[in-house]
């Protein structure tokens, strides 16, 4: 690190940055370019072909090919054509950047076709009956999918009413169900409608837990949780925000989607001594990194820890130092965890 804190790169990575910016400029001549190779084609290819190049872009802005590598794996699911799309798309950066920009974005490329060439991950279900409260998550997951939320709410408040903790609710029967959606979804096992529904049943299941949420004695710490611009998958944070609650601590959860003023306005307000931000979209880290810058340069957040979490940074977890936060968390339980830490800790 500089005196200043910033992060100094090697001429290499800064090459993969200065890349990064080349594609933005360039992006609409790069899907045309990738359009023509694969011969035309659907409007939705176009849009697959730019989400790959979204992909690629914050990748090597972040300097982290595994963030494309993962994506890659991901996308492989039902897109028996994403190889040659692949190849389509290092000819179009080939031809639309100078050569020595286009090469590091090419060598993401070639590392995507490698993992293609590996055998499928397999995802296992997250519903083990090894697991402790394995009856009590099944019974629940069945109800979800049979669209009997008001069952699944009825055996939920059943168990915290014979003893069951809310914790335990949360990280034995809500967050391994919110998983299995996902994995399911992504399978193509289950329809987006049914994920919509299940994951609203859940949101207003864990409504109804609230009063047991604010019962706690108070410990004087403050929270603001939240979803960046652009991020919809807001039941991650949700989790750490219910559980800092549950912990003590004052919270105030954002959601979903919420403008980086917003943010910064909260955290000024609220006076919070940790702001939680939750990224799922990749593409949208960029937008992480500004925002800490922001609040780094705010006076009134000078003793502000910021906590990072969400699936690009469970994919490259060193992730976090790069984008300036104070540390990452993998779930909800690591981030109370890690917050009082950093707290106590506290010049």
């Amino acid at each position: 690190m500089s005196q200043s804190g910033q992060k100094l790169y090697t001429v290499p990575q800064q090459l993969e940055i200065e890349t990064s910016r080349a594609i933005v400029e360039a992006r609409g001549l790069i899907v045309d370019h990738t359009l023509e190779c694969l011969h035309g084609g659907v409007p939705e290819t176009a849009q697959r072909v730019q989400v790959h190049l979204d992909y690629l872009g914050e990748s090597l802005a972040m300097v982290q090919p595994t963030l494309f590598t993962d994506y890659v794996e991901w996308a492989r699911v039902g897109a028996a054509d994403l190889g040659h799309t692949l190849e389509c798309l290092a000819e179009a950066l080939q031809a639309n950047l100078s050569e020595s920009v286009a090469d590091p974005a090419r060598t993401y490329v070639k590392a995507g076709l490698e993992q293609l060439a590996l055998s499928p991950r397999k995802v296992e279900t997250f519903l083990r009956p090894d697991q402790p409260l394995a009856d009590l998550a099944g019974g629940y997951w069945t109800n979800l999918l049979a669209g009997e939320r008001q069952a699944a709410s009825r055996l939920i408040m059943e168990a915290v009413a014979g003893g069951v903790s809310v914790e335990e609710v949360y990280l034995q029967v809500f967050q391994p169900c919110q998983h299995e959606l996902g994995r399911l979804w992504h399978l193509n096992q289950i329809s987006v409608a049914q994920e919509h529904y299940c994951t609203a049943a859940t949101q207003l299941i864990m409504s109804q837990l609230y009063p047991y949420l604010f019962a706690g004695e108070r410990i004087g710490r403050t929270l603001v949780a939240t979803c960046i611009a652009g991020d919809l998958h807001e039941v991650g944070v949700r989790f750490v925000a219910d559980l800092f609650e549950l912990k003590g601590w004052d919270t105030f959860y954002l959601g979903a989607n919420t403008p980086l003023d917003g943010i910064v306005q909260s955290v000024r307000e609220h006076k919070a001594d940790v702001l939680a931000i939750s990224v799922t979209y990749t593409p949208n880290l960029r937008q992480v990194k500004d925002l800490i810058g922001r609040l780094r340069a705010e006076p009134d957040c000078s003793e502000l820890k910021i906590l990072v979490g969400g699936l690009p940074f469970n994919v490259a977890p060193s992730m976090w130092r790069e984008i300036g936060a104070d540390g990452w968390a993998q779930d909800a339980v690591a981030a109370v965890e890690l917050a009082n830490r950093l707290i106590s800790t506290r010049a």
